[in-house]
């Protein structure tokens, strides 16, 4: 009797997690992935045509300024109009904001790391997260995050100024800078 209920235990608990899993249908997946993507699209073409304006107002260092004060409000303005949670994250992070801390957001960097292409997560929570490449992939961005023969002396003395725990420099042209974290539903 004792091994029927321990049986009956097993298979309880196993139905039961069974029907709390967050699995999605192929169609549900394709959704999340064509919402997560359309809010990518439309902050990262944002964050780009400002960032464009202020390279054109005053070069790199006042480039650098601009970011520092209105990236995040930018990303956070369009996080109300999408009624969703929007952020920007990397291992190589500028803004401390944007450093990767849970352990979803780095077995996210990991998959992106060595299949740069946009996919669907879902948290212990059962919240769904899409996760998208951030690359660099204008010349201009490597005047803030290349070498140092791309970097010139005066913006990166900026860069220091604004943020001295600055990681986010070295990189060349392709490569995978950060990475969208978007909220696409639970």
């Amino acid at each position: 009797m004792k091994q029927l209920i321990a049986l009956f235990f097993v298979f309880a608990v196993a139905a039961c997690k069974h029907g709390t899993t967050n699995t999605l249908s192929p169609e549900q997946e394709q959704t999340l992935l064509k919402t997560g993507d359309s809010i990518a699209v439309s902050v990262q073409a944002l964050l780009q045509q400002n960032v464009a304006k202020a390279m054109q107002a005053g070069g790199p260092v006042y480039a650098v300024a601009f970011c520092n004060e209105k990236a995040a409000f930018l990303t956070d303005s369009m996080s109300t109009l999408h009624g969703t949670f929007i952020q920007r994250l990397s291992d190589k992070n500028r803004n401390p904001a944007n450093e990767i801390k849970d352990t979803a957001d780095h077995t996210a960097w990991k998959k992106l790391s060595t299949k740069q292409e946009a996919f669907v997560q879902t948290d212990a929570h059962g919240k769904r997260y899409f996760y998208k490449p951030i690359t660099i992939s204008m010349p201009a961005c490597l005047k803030c995050h290349g070498g140092r023969a791309d970097i010139q002396d005066s913006t990166r003395k900026v860069i220091l100024g604004k943020y001295p725990y600055d990681k986010a420099v070295d990189y060349q042209m392709g490569d995978l800078r950060g990475m969208w974290k978007i909220g696409v539903g639970s």
